[in-house]
C-alpha cells in the first residue's frame, strides 16, 4: 500500500470552496507568507476516503482480534459504555461549570458519578477514600508515593528509601525517585515472589515505603503478604499496592483487607474502558483512614442538603495532580461497567481471567520453558530458551504471532526472566480464540526447531515486514519524494 503523498495527482481537488467574503482585519506580512504552495496531497474525495478506509483495515485492535499483551490487560470494551459516555448530558458539560456559583446544580449526574465510583471502588479494594483524578496508571502511583511522602513529613518521620521487587512495573521505581525517595530492590525467590529474607535484611528506620504487585508481574500471587505488611508496619513505612492487576482478583482479594495502605488502580484495564491507541487511561488512587487528609483537592461531597459539591477544605492536601477531576469519560466507562456487571460479575470475570491463563499455560509449557511452573493468576510468563538453542528469540516468536493473525504477547518483561514471553488471555476470550492461538504458539515452536531461518524473516504477510529496529531509531528518514 502506497503512502498518501505518492497517490498525490497534481491540480486534483477533493472540495472547492468559494472565496471569503469576508474582509482580512490585518494583512499577513510577506515574510510570513509562502512563496509557493505547500506539498499537500492533491487527490478526490473518492480516493482519500478508499485510502484511509484500507488503512483502518490494516490497523490491529482487540475489537478485530486476539490481543494478549500480559500485564495490560486489552480486554474487550462493552460498547453500552462509549454510548452512556457519549450522552450529552455527560459530554457537553464545562468542567469548569461546577466550580461556578449555583453552577454545581446543572452537574449534579456528573458529581454523583464520580462519587458514587469513588463509593464503589472502596468497596471493591478495602480502602477508605479515594480520588479518581490521576489521569493515568503511572500518574497514579506518584500520587500514591506523594500522599507516602506528605504522611511521613507530617509526621516528622525521616524516611529516604523505598523498596521495591525486582519484578516490578518500571514506573514503580519511577514513581518513587520522583517523589524524592532512593530505590532499593527486592531480589525474587525461587518460587517467582519476593524473597522475605532479603526483604528483613533490606528494610530499616530509613524505609518509606514497601511498592507491590499482587499478583506479581510473573502471574504469581504472594501468599505472604500479611507478613510483609506487619514487617513494613513495624518500621511505620507504607505498603503499597500496585493495582494493574486487580483484573485477576476482583471479588477474590480486597488490598485493603490484607493492610495495605494505599494503592492505584488501572481503570482502562480492570474496568473494560478502551486502553492505549482506543482512549486515555485513568488512575485513581485510593487510601487507608490515615492517608485520606492529604488526598488530592478538590474533592467530592454529598451535602446534608443531597446536593454533591466540591470541598477544598484540607489543609494537608498535596495539592492539585491533575486539570480538574481527572479524565470524567474514563470515570464514567468504568463505573457503567461496574454497574452492568455487579459484584457476581466481577469475581465472575476474575475467574474466568485466571482460569484462561491456566489454560494457555499448562496447553503450551511442552513447548516452551516455564521458569515458574506454578498455577498462575490473570497472566503466564515463558521464556524462549528453548528456542532459543536454535537462534530463535522471544522477537522472532511476537514477529511470527503477526503471521498467524495474532498481536503478539509482551516480550522482554519482566526482566528477571530470559527470552520472556508474557501472555494474557483476559476473561473476554473464548476457548475457540485460546485454542486457535494455542495451536500458533506451539505451529511457531516446531517451525523454530525445523526451519528456523523462516522465522527470521516473519512478519511477511503484513505491508511493512521486518524492520532493523536499531537503524529505525538511529537513522530516522521522513523523506516523501
Amino acid at each position: 500500500m502506497s503512502i498518501i503523498f505518492k497517490k498525490s495527482i497534481r491540480g486534483r481537488k477533493g472540495v472547492t470552496l468559494p472565496v471569503s467574503d469576508v474582509p482580512l482585519h490585518h494583512e499577513i506580512p510577506d515574510k510570513y507568507t509562502r512563496s509557493e504552495p505547500a506539498e499537500l496531497c492533491e487527490l478526490s474525495e473518492l480516493d482519500i476516503v478508499r485510502h484511509f478506509t484500507e488503512l483502518s483495515r490494516k490497523n490491529f485492535g482487540v475489537d478485530s482480534g486476539f490481543y494478549p499483551l500480559g500485564s495490560c490487560t486489552m480486554k474487550y470494551n462493552p460498547k453500552i459504555t462509549e454510548k452512556i459516555a457519549a450522552l450529552d448530558g455527560f459530554s457537553s458539560i464545562h468542567p469548569l461549570l461546577a466550580q461556578q456559583n449555583k453552577g454545581e446544580l446543572y452537574t449534579q449526574g456528573a458529581l454523583a458519578v464520580l462519587h458514587n465510583l469513588e463509593l464503589l471502588l472502596c468497596e471493591i479494594c478495602a480502602m477508605d477514600a479515594f480520588t479518581l483524578q490521576p489521569m493515568a496508571g503511572a500518574h497514579g502511583e506518584l500520587t500514591g508515593m506523594m500522599l507516602i511522602a506528605a504522611y511521613h513529613n507530617h509526621k516528622g518521620n525521616q524516611k529516604t528509601e523505598v523498596l521495591i521487587p525486582d519484578e516490578s512495573h518500571g514506573t514503580n521505581p519511577s514513581s518513587a525517585s520522583i517523589a524524592g525517595y532512593s530505590v532499593k530492590s527486592i531480589p525474587t525467590n525461587e518460587r517467582g515472589i519476593l524473597d522475605i529474607s532479603s526483604l528483613e535484611s533490606l528494610i530499616n528506620e530509613k524505609t518509606a515505603a514497601i511498592m507491590m504487585t499482587n499478583p506479581n508481574t510473573l502471574g504469581l500471587f504472594n501468599p505472604e503478604i500479611e507478613k510483609i505488611a506487619t514487617l513494613a508496619h513495624k518500621y511505620d513505612a507504607m505498603l503499597y499496592y500496585d493495582g494493574a492487576n486487580l483484573n485477576a482478583i476482583m471479588g477474590k482479594f480486597r488490598p485493603g483487607d490484607a493492610n495495605f495502605d494505599v494503592m492505584h488502580l488501572n481503570l482502562h484495564k480492570t474496568f473494560a474502558t478502551p486502553h492505549g491507541g482506543g482512549g486515555p487511561g485513568a488512575g485513581p488512587v485510593g487510601v487507608k483512614k490515615h492517608l485520606e487528609q492529604f488526598l488530592p483537592i478538590s474533592r467530592i461531597r454529598k451535602c446534608d442538603d443531597g446536593i454533591y459539591r466540591l470541598d477544598y477544605n484540607y489543609k494537608d492536601s498535596i495539592g492539585y495532580i491533575a486539570p480538574f477531576y481527572g479524565n470524567f469519560s474514563v470515570c464514567l466507562k468504568a463505573y457503567v461497567y461496574i454497574l452492568i456487571q455487579g459484584a457476581a460479575g466481577l469475581s465472575e470475570a476474575s475467574e474466568n481471567a485466571v482460569l484462561n491463563a491456566n489454560y494457555v499455560m499448562n496447553s503450551l509449557k511442552s513447548y516452551y520453558d516455564l521458569p515458574y511452573d506454578h498455577i498462575c493468576m490473570h497472566e503466564t510468563v515463558f521464556s524462549a530458551k528453548k528456542q532459543l538453542e536454535n537462534g530463535i528469540h522471544a522477537l522472532d516468536i511476537a514477529k511470527a504471532l503477526i503471521d498467524k493473525g495474532f498481536h503478539p504477547p509482551t516480550i522482554y518483561f519482566p526482566l528477571i526472566v530470559k527470552e520472556a514471553l508474557m501472555i494474557e488471555p483476559t476473561e473476554t476470550e473464548s476457548k475457540e480464540t485460546l485454542d486457535q492461538f494455542i495451536s500458533a504458539m506451539i505451529e511457531i515452536s516446531n517451525a523454530a526447531a525445523k526451519n528456523p531461518k523462516d522465522l527470521k524473516k516473519a512478519p511477511v504477510t503484513t505491508p511493512v515486514g521486518r524492520l532493523d529496529e536499531t537503524k529505525a531509531a538511529k537513522d530516522m528518514d521522513f523523506c516523501y519524494k
